[in-house]
């Protein structure tokens, strides 16, 4: 985005809150912060360094529903009905939201958020604009006292305020939706209907609207939109660079590695393809939460089912300007499919952009394409990657980005605003 000419860097207030969304909470972060914007994160109660645990939340589309029956496809055909249950029971054990036509939904662990400001060091007028993710935290933020009345000072100043899914919830206890139109997850019309808003009814889960200076969205789904809204209403220019973007990812590909890059470049006006081998347009593959949490490596547990959205065997490298490559455990697999080493390969040949982000370098390693190159990865994997002929630059920051001509990487999804730059 970059800041209008003569003008400092703006400034953004994200409000967090444990078990907030986790895509809504680290999407608006991490893009923004590309797109030049600094951004404080803050709870109540909570100090810079602190963490926010998150939530993830997942709706299952009816077609989902049936590749879940097919999987387990014996008890499938004793009884639909069976299988129904036992669908749905794995959705509780493992704690993901499956929605299959029933009235709620259920939620798992996200990602740890570490907080990089203190709520009670804010000062208001250091900020250009106000940022609520959902969630469950909402809930809890519109019953703190302080939280409120900095909401009512953000909206009385008419500086840019953006709500999503739940988040509006917190604006409407500060009285700041009275009169305005405004939408969000469908749960909500009740209390912002109650609070004077104008009710705006999403056909789609990627609705944003704006009235004067709220900007409000309904779900994840519709980031790259409501922060493209949020960014215009900072005073922001965003042309669509009209660049074509393919990502290769896998089974359990890294969660914030793979949509935190899909959706920001989706910002840019960027069109994004990301696909898997043996798998075509609307197949998902799952994703690994993976957290540093004081071990000797990161944790894991599954995270959201990420949509593909082109066919793995349609992609021409040459229609494409960059490539990016997430990290996760599939990077391991995907270096061995011979399909994919030949896109890497191919990329490079014609010197165009391609970003690895942890793990990912494995697959270039396998392409034999880093002799010479300066480059860095999730510190785990450096034994692996310096046998290629090239320097590993050490993960240290774990935020740390490294450029060497075409080729950018990062340590780990910590890096991503630099690397999206």
């Amino acid at each position: 985005m970059g800041n209008p000419k003569g003008e400092e860097q703006r400034r953004v207030l994200l409000l967090c809150g444990d078990y907030m969304e986790d895509y809504e909470a680290m999407v608006p972060f991490q893009a923004l912060q590309a797109f030049g914007v600094s951004v404080d994160a803050v709870s109540p109660g909570k100090k810079a360094g602190d963490i926010c645990a998150t939530a993830i939340t997942i709706k299952v589309e009816s077609t989902d529903r049936v590749k879940l029956c097919l999987s387990c496809s014996f008890i499938y055909f004793v009884s639909p009905y069976s299988c129904f249950n036992v669908c749905v029971w794995f959705g509780f054990l493992y704690g993901r939201t499956y929605l299959f036509g029933l009235q709620a939904y259920t939620e798992s662990r996200g990602h740890n958020f570490t907080l990089n400001a203190t709520f009670d060091e804010i000062e208001f007028d250091e900020y250009d604009g106000l940022l609520i993710p959902g969630g469950r935290s909402p809930e809890h933020l519109a019953m703190n006292a302080s939280v409120v009345e900095l909401v009512r000072k953000f909206s009385d100043s008419r500086k840019p305020i953006a709500a999503i899914c739940h988040g509006q919830l917190v604006l409407a206890a500060a009285g700041a939706v009275k009169g305005r139109k405004c939408t969000a997850f469908p749960t909500v019309k009740p209390g912002l209907v109650a609070a004077g808003a104008h009710w705006v009814e999403p056909d789609t889960l990627s609705v944003g609207v704006v009235d004067d200076n709220i900007v409000t969205g309904v779900t994840y789904y519709g980031n790259p939109e409501f922060i493209r809204l949020f960014l215009k209403a900072l005073g922001g220019n965003i042309s669509g660079s009209g660049r074509r973007v393919l990502i290769i990812c896998g089974d359990y590909v890294e969660d914030y590695e793979v949509t935190v890059p899909y959706q920001t470049l989706k910002v840019l006006g960027c069109h994004v393809d990301v696909v898997c081998p043996k798998k075509k347009a609307g197949d998902t593959c799952p994703t690994a939460i993976r957290d540093l949490e004081g071990a000797q490596t990161c944790s894991e547990t599954q995270g959201q089912n990420f949509v593909l959205t082109a066919d793995f065997e349609s992609v021409d490298a040459s229609s494409y300007d960059a490539l990016v490559l997430p990290g996760g455990k599939d990077p391991e697999v995907l270096s061995l499919n011979e399909d994919v080493i030949v896109l890497a390969k191919q990329f490079m040949e014609a010197r165009k952009p391609i970003a690895s982000i942890c793990h990912g370098l494995e697959i270039l390693v396998a392409a034999g394409v880093l002799q010479g190159k300066k480059f860095t990865g999730y510190p785990g994997i450096k034994a692996h990657v310096v046998v290629s002929g090239g320097t590993f630059a050490e993960a240290n920051p774990i935020d740390r980005c490294v450029t060497d001509v075409n080729l950018v990487t990062a340590a780990a999804w910590h890096g991503q605003p630099e690397l999206l730059i």
